[in-house]
């Protein structure tokens, strides 16, 4: 590889997997990995060929599509990342297809699932108080967030300690902050940060860094739906420019373990959003 192809597409040869890539966060950083030249394995549950979540248009072949159109290699993948079989089965196709994965970013969030943008299906909204909350919804949020990114993380952990080598990225939201405004929102990325902290110190070790990435409010396509566009910060490929920055960062073990802000990040490696910005840090309103 030349120095002007290196520098153009610094992730050239790179295996990277994006989990919940159908949509939103997921699709934008797996599009980003593609710009740098990475061949993107892209899973979700959303496919042209079967159901989709919440009936929606959006697929993970399409998001491979948009993969190659940036220049990357799209490989597309039907996985529900709550069912360990399937992700241990998306595991091993991976590594017998490509030999080894260089980098694994879980966007997998099913929080939002039928949501409106005003009430879940169980009636309640985003910063309902707890004793008028359905317990239930505890339930979802840490199944598609902390179970899922264990899931994925421990069945990937194997090949990246046996090649002592390797990058994990969990999308989740920085609480060091403070209250993130909806008690089970907070208590699951709260959870998910935790989670990132543990696999960090495990895993540094044997020369994988896993971290976990902040965005602000992104403009994905269920926020444009529910007519929150104007209140958003930045676009899902904000924060993937974020991964394929770390992830060609000789250096990101000195990042291990902690939750990172794509702002802070931008600023650092110095890419900028898809209209060559570069916003600021998001934090929620108190």
């Amino acid at each position: 590889m030349t120095l002007t192809q290196q520098t153009v597409h610094p992730l050239a040869g790179r295996i990277c997997l994006v989990a919940g890539a159908s949509r939103g966060l997921g699709r934008g950083i797996a599009r980003a990995l593609g710009e740098a030249g990475a061949t993107v394995i892209v899973t979700g549950r959303s496919s042209e060929a079967g159901p989709r979540t919440d009936q929606r248009q959006e697929t993970f072949e399409d998001t491979a599509r948009e993969v190659e159109a940036a220049g990357g290699k799209g490989h597309p993948y039907r996985c529900d990342h709550m069912q360990e079989r399937e992700v241990d089965t998306l595991v091993s196709w991976a590594l017998r297809r490509f030999g080894r994965l260089d980098c694994v970013v879980d966007a997998v969030w099913g929080g939002n699932e039928g949501y409106d943008g005003e009430r879940y299906p169980d009636g309640s909204q985003f910063g309902a108080p707890f004793w008028r909350r359905p317990v239930a919804r505890l339930g979802q949020n840490f199944e598609s967030g902390v179970y899922a990114q264990l899931l994925l993380a421990r069945a990937v952990a194997p090949a990246m300690v046996q090649m002592r080598k390797g990058l994990i990225v969990t999308v989740s939201f920085d609480t060091a902050g403070g209250y993130l405004g909806d008690v089970f929102y907070d208590l699951a990325k709260t959870a998910m940060n935790r989670l990132t902290l543990a696999m960090g110190h495990e895993l540094k070790p044997f020369g994988v860094t896993a971290l976990g990435l902040s965005p602000g409010h992104v403009l994905t396509e269920r926020v444009a739906d529910a007519g929150m566009a104007e209140e958003t910060t930045e676009s899902p490929l904000y924060a993937g420019r974020a991964v394929a920055a770390l992830a060609a960062d000789p250096d990101v073990a000195r990042h291990a373990g902690q939750v990172l802000h794509v702002a802070d990040l931008a600023r650092a490696y110095g890419f900028t959003d898809r209209d060559g910005t570069q916003p600021d840090r998001f934090t929620i309103p108190a």
